[in-house]
């Protein structure tokens, strides 16, 4: 019997704020600050200590609400979710639950089938733990652990799916599209190797065709695309051979061990009233104004999907293309910098998609680099694809000409000159070299007109080598075929 897979997927989001959810402690990139130093007795848990809601977090939660479809009722509540951890310096965590910052919206995706809408059950503000650290045992030490408490209290936006996707391709494509979607909204860096976004996928298999919804388990902490796609394509592969085998699958939470590349049972099955939620005592309910609301939506920017589109229809481009130079935020920005900056006789969208997808890429990604980080500007890298329209570089030559604007900022004009690269386009000087090379080959010339037509090629070649590179491909074809011609003719 074949089987499908059922998949929901929990995003925890850290978002960019400059203090924390409750408390005023600064929020730094916990991968680099000296432990437990940004921790104050709000976020360290301290009895008799208030927490205060920040204004920012909401208003960048109400951002991604927005973006997401969803609706935002106008009364929320926050909730205390109890349970002990030793990350955990209160013994609870404020979150949401009955009463969320929004609920029923939806994102869509693209995948190798097309289109789909994956629904949003609720978004929900709530605070993030500290950080744990295991150690084996050194320095005649045992083996112990340590928690870091400067990410405990750092603004956290909780993202839940309906359970919609039905395979890995699509849990990626909803990840991957979240991701760049909050990214755009500047409410998230994405930065997923310091753990500021994290997906939690929840798991299940039926037979294929079905409606019901069998035992599920939970895969938690997955903080890499990579470590995603692996985790859920397993346990769709695990739970598949239990049932195949008649037994049944047990809900329980999962961890993902990246080295083995298996899910390792990490406790027994959950569900919300394990938590003891209730109404957090020291914060009131939160009355979400109209008004404000409609001010961010008509701030928000034009986000991915939208862009996607125009870039097709305005721009002309694949939709493969639009999905590359949309997906990040700066990157487009770039891209239509750099359209604008063309000569308006020679404009043309497809020359500077093709060098930022392609060489632009390579060596940001050779480089380990950043679109910020970038020191050709969209003006130049627009003057470079004008000489190449123009004929006075030939595409060769432009690729060396870029590779040197990338590493020293310099523009395309002062490179071209100082080098002596400009294209010959002289059809006497090329015509010139032409016999020229077909005097000096005559044992080639005698292969080309014995039948065999590819000789042609290597006659291109060594003319182009004669110029140095710079000839104009188009003029020594002519010329090449001029001449071969006549040869053909006196033969």
């Amino acid at each position: 019997m074949p089987y499908e897979p059922v998949i929901g997927l929990e995003v925890h989001a850290e978002l960019l704020t400059k203090s924390k959810m409750f408390c005023g402690c600064a929020v730094v990139d916990s991968t680099a600050a000296p432990p437990n130093t940004v921790v104050c007795p709000v976020c360290a848990g301290m009895p008799g200590t208030l927490p205060v809601i920040n204004e920012r977090a909401l208003e960048l939660a109400l951002r991604v609400a927005i973006a997401l479809n969803c609706s935002v009722p106008e009364i929320n509540v926050f909730a205390r979710k109890n349970y002990f951890y030793p990350d955990l310096p209160k013994g609870y965590q404020i979150s949401q639950y009955e009463l969320p910052l929004a609920v029923n919206g939806w994102l869509d995706i693209e995948t190798s089938n097309g289109s789909k809408r994956i629904r949003i059950r609720r978004v929900h503000l709530e605070e993030d733990t500290g950080k744990l650290f295991h150690h084996d045992p050194h320095d005649g030490l045992p083996e112990h652990s340590v928690v870091d408490l400067n990410r405990s209290g750092v603004p956290l936006l909780e993202i839940v799916t309906e359970p919609d996707m039905t395979s890995v391709e699509e849990a990626k494509a909803y990840a991957t599209g979240l991701r760049a979607l909050l990214r755009y909204l500047d409410v998230n860096s994405g930065d997923m190797e310091k753990g500021v976004i994290r997906f939690e996928a929840n798991i299940s298999v039926r037979p294929a065709g079905s409606a019901e919804y069998r035992t599920r388990t939970e895969v938690k902490n997955l903080n890499s695309f990579r470590a995603m796609e692996r985790a859920v394509a397993y346990e769709i592969e695990r739970q598949t051979k239990i049932w195949e085998s008649g037994g049944t699958v047990t809900q329980q939470t999962m961890g993902w061990n990246e080295t083995e590349g298996v899910t390792v049972p990490q406790r027994g099955k959950e569900h919300a009233h394990d938590y003891r939620y209730f109404p957090e005592p020291d914060l009131p309910p939160l009355v979400i104004d109209k008004a404000h609301l409609e001010r961010i939506r008509a701030e928000l920017p034009e986000l991915p999907a939208a862009k996607r589109a125009r870039f097709e229809s305005e721009y002309g481009l694949s939709v493969y293309d639009a999905n590359l130079l949309a997906e990040d935020r700066a990157i487009a920005d770039y891209f239509e910098r750099a359209i604008s900056n063309q000569q308006s006789e020679i404009r043309n969208s497809k020359p500077i998609a093709n060098w930022i997808t392609g060489e632009l890429f390579r060596l940001m990604n050779e480089a380990g680099q950043g679109i910020a980080e970038v020191r050709l500007t969209p003006g130049d890298l627009a003057a470079l694809a004008g000489q190449v329209a123009e004929g006075a570089i030939n595409l060769n030559t432009a690729k060396a000409v870029f590779e040197e604007m990338y590493h020293t900022g310099r523009g395309p004009q002062a490179i071209v000159a100082e080098k002596g690269l400009a294209q010959v386009s002289d059809r006497g000087e090329i015509e010139k070299l032409v016999d020229e090379v077909m005097a000096a080959n005559p044992d080639q010339l005698a292969t080309y007109l014995g039948g065999k037509a590819a000789v042609e090629q290597w006659f291109f070649g060594q003319v182009m080598r004669r110029l140095q590179g710079r000839g104009n491909p188009q003029v020594i074809r002519a010329a090449l075929d001029a001449a071969l011609g006549k040869k053909k003719r006196g033969a």
